[in-house]
C-alpha cells in the first residue's frame, strides 16, 4: 500500500524549468513543504522522491495525518 500510495502522491507532482538558473523544481502541491530542485528532470524526479518518503516517515514518527491520495489513505493503528 506504502508503494501505491507514493507513485499516486508522485503522480500529482508539478514542474517547471526555472528561468534564473534553468534548473528543475518539483513540487506535490497537496505535501506542504515537499520539493526538489535539481539540474535535471530525472535527479529532480529522484529528489522529489526522496523528499517525500522522508515526509511521510516524519509523519507517521509524529502521529500526523496524511493526506488521502486517489482514495488510499495512510493511517496509524493501535494494535492490541
Amino acid at each position: 500500500m506504502l508503494t501505491r500510495y507514493i507513485k499516486a502522491a508522485l503522480h500529482k507532482a508539478k514542474y517547471k524549468i526555472l528561468s534564473d538558473d534553468d534548473t528543475f523544481y518539483g513540487e506535490i502541491p497537496e505535501f506542504q513543504g515537499v520539493w526538489a530542485n535539481e539540474e535535471t528532470l530525472e535527479l529532480c524526479r529522484e529528489e522529489l522522491s526522496e523528499v517525500l518518503e522522508e515526509w511521510i516517515l516524519l509523519r507517521v514518527a509524529r502521529n500526523l495525518p496524511l493526506p488521502v491520495v486517489d482514495g488510499i489513505e495512510l493511517s496509524i493503528k493501535e494494535v492490541a
